[in-house]
C-alpha cells in the first residue's frame, strides 16, 4: 500500500520492487508517470526541420539535457527513491556512476532529505564531480572504470547499511526511464522508430517497454559506441570486448545488466554501433543547428542517423538527447575538430624564402583570398629545408572546405609550395562552383 512522502511524491513501505523480481511491464512505467508529475521536468520533443533535411527523414528531438541535472538519469532515481521506507532513509543511499545516475541520485535525494554517497571511477569529467558535490552528495572517487566503482559501492552500503541505489539494472529505474517514452508519444503520436542510447541498458528497456506497449509496430533501437558495444554484443552472442577511451563515457559500461538484457532481448528490434567520430559529429550538429549542448552519449541517437542515412530514409525517428553534461573544454574541442573536418579550419605547411616580406606575401595572399590566418608558426631549424629557406606552419579560417580549396589555390598559383598538414580532397574542392561555398 502506498503512502505519501512529506513533499507529496508516493512512497512505498518496503522499499520497492527488488531488483530480482521475475516481471516488470509498462504498469511500471505508468505508475512512474503518475508519482513523477510535478517532481521532473516533462521536457519537450520537438520536431527538427534542419536535421530532418540533413538525415532524409523526419526527426524529432526529446531534449532530456533540459531536465535540471541536465540528464533523463534522475527519473528513474526518484523512481527509486521515492519507495525507500523512513528507516531506509535514515541510514543513506549510495549509488556509483561517472555522472548523471549520480547527479540524479544527489539532486533528489537532497530534496528528500536523505544523505547520499556516490562513487564516481577516478577518470570522471571534473564538471559532473562538482556537480554531483553541488546537489550535497559526498562524493568518493575509486577505480578506472565503471565495475571497479561499483564494487567499492557494494563495499559501502554492506560496511554502512546503505541503500545501494543501482543505475540501471533495476524495475523501478527502469520504470522511471521509460517514462520518456509515454512523453514522446503524446507529443509525437506519428513517430515510427526510436533511437535510444544504451549503456547498462535501463534507459532502452523502459522505452521499450512503454512504447510497444502503446504502438507495438514502433521499432526501439539502441545505439551503443564502437569501443563499448556490450549489448550488441551479448543480443548477437559475440564475445565481450571493449575498448578505453571514448566521447560516450555516460554508455562506457562493461556489464549490461541482467533484467536489461532480458527486455531488450524481447523487446528491442536491434542495437546498433556507432563510432567515435560519428558521435563528435552530432554533438557538433545539435549545437550548431539545435543551439542545444549534448555530450557523447546523448548524441549516439543523431550519430546512427547521420553514419546510415539511408536505413532511415523518410521514416519518422525520435531521438533521446539523453544528456548535456559535457567538459566545455572537451566541447570547445569537438567543434573545433568537426570545423577541421568540414575544411572549415585547415592547417598548412608553405615553403618559403627565409628573407624579409616573404611573411607578409603569404599573409597578403591568404588574406585577398578571404581566409583568417589564426595560427602562425615561422619553423627554421626544424626543417628539411636549406639554411637559406624556412617554413611556414599555418592555421586558417575559411568559409568551406571549398572556399579552402580557393585559398590554397591562391598560393599555389603565386608559386608557393602547400603541404595540407591534415588532407583535404582538394582536386574536388577546387572543382566545385564558388556557390558550393
Amino acid at each position: 500500500m502506498e503512502q505519501s512522502s512529506s513533499d507529496g511524491i508516493p512512497g512505498g513501505s518496503d522499499g520497492g520492487v527488488s531488483p530480482s523480481s521475475p516481471c516488470v511491464d509498462a504498469s511500471f512505467v505508468r505508475e512512474a508517470a503518475v508519482a513523477l508529475k510535478g517532481h521532473i521536468v516533462e521536457t519537450p520533443c520537438l520536431y527538427s526541420r534542419t536535421l530532418s533535411k540533413i538525415c532524409g527523414c523526419e526527426v524529432w528531438v526529446k531534449f532530456e539535457n533540459l531536465q535540471f541535472t541536465a540528464s533523463f538519469k534522475e527519473r528513474g532515481a526518484l523512481n527509486k527513491l521515492r519507495t525507500l521506507t523512513p528507516s531506509q532513509r535514515e541510514k543513506g543511499v549510495i549509488a556509483m556512476s561517472a555522472g548523471n545516475h549520480a547527479q540524479g541520485v544527489a539532486y533528489h535525494a537532497g530534496r528528500l532529505g536523505i544523505g547520499a554517497t556516490i562513487v564516481m571511477p577516478e577518470g570522471t569529467p571534473f564538471i559532473k564531480i562538482e556537480h554531483t558535490r553541488n546537489f550535497g552528495a559526498n562524493v568518493v572517487l575509486k577505480g578506472r572504470t565503471l565495475s571497479e566503482a561499483q564494487a567499492e559501492a557494494e563495499r559501502l552500503a554492506a560496511l554502512n547499511g546503505s541503500v545501494f541505489i543501482p543505475p540501471y539494472d533495476d524495475p523501478l529505474v527502469i520504470a522511471g526511464q521509460g517514462t520518456i517514452a509515454l512523453e514522446m508519444l503524446a507529443s509525437a503520436p506519428d513517430l515510427d522508430t526510436l533511437l535510444v542510447p544504451v549503456g547498462g541498458g535501463g534507459l532502452v528497456s523502459g522505452i521499450a517497454l512503454a512504447a510497444k506497449a502503446v504502438k507495438p509496430c514502433l521499432q526501439v533501437l539502441g545505439v551503443q559506441v564502437a569501443a563499448y558495444p556490450t549489448m550488441h554484443q551479448a543480443l548477437h552472442g559475440l564475445p565481450a570486448e571493449v575498448g578505453t577511451d571514448t566521447i560516450a563515457e555516460g554508455i562506457a559500461v562493461k556489464n549490461v545488466g541482467r533484467l536489461t538484457f532480458e527486455i531488450v532481448r524481447r523487446l528491442v528490434d536491434d542495437v546498433l554501433v556507432v563510432d567515435d567520430q560519428d558521435v563528435e559529429r552530432a554533438v557538433a550538429l545539435f549545437l550548431s543547428v539545435e543551439k542545444t549542448v549534448s555530450e557523447g552519449a546523448g548524441a549516439v541517437g543523431l550519430a546512427a542517423l547521420l553514419r546510415d542515412p539511408g536505413r532511415f530514409r523518410d521514416r519518422k525517428v525520435g531521438l533521446v538527447l539523453s544528456g548535456g553534461n559535457i567538459d566545455p573544454r572537451l566541447l570547445a574541442q569537438v567543434v573545433m575538430r568537426q570545423l577541421v573536418r568540414e575544411g572549415r579550419v585547415i592547417a598548412i605547411k608553405v615553403g618559403i624564402a627565409d628573407q624579409p616580406g616573404a611573411l607578409g606575401r603569404i599573409a597578403t595572399l591568404i588574406g585577398e583570398a578571404g581566409g583568417n590566418i589564426i595560427e602562425a608558426m615561422h619553423q627554421r631549424l626544424f626543417t628539411a629545408a636549406n639554411a637559406k629557406a624556412a617554413e611556414l606552419q599555418l592555421t586558417i579560417e575559411c568559409r568551406s572546405a571549398v572556399h579552402a580549396g580557393q585559398v590554397i589555390a591562391a598560393l599555389r598559383g603565386a608559386g608557393f609550395d602547400v603541404r595540407m598538414v591534415v588532407d583535404v580532397p582538394l582536386g574536388t574542392i577546387a572543382d566545385m562552383p564558388d556557390g558550393a561555398a
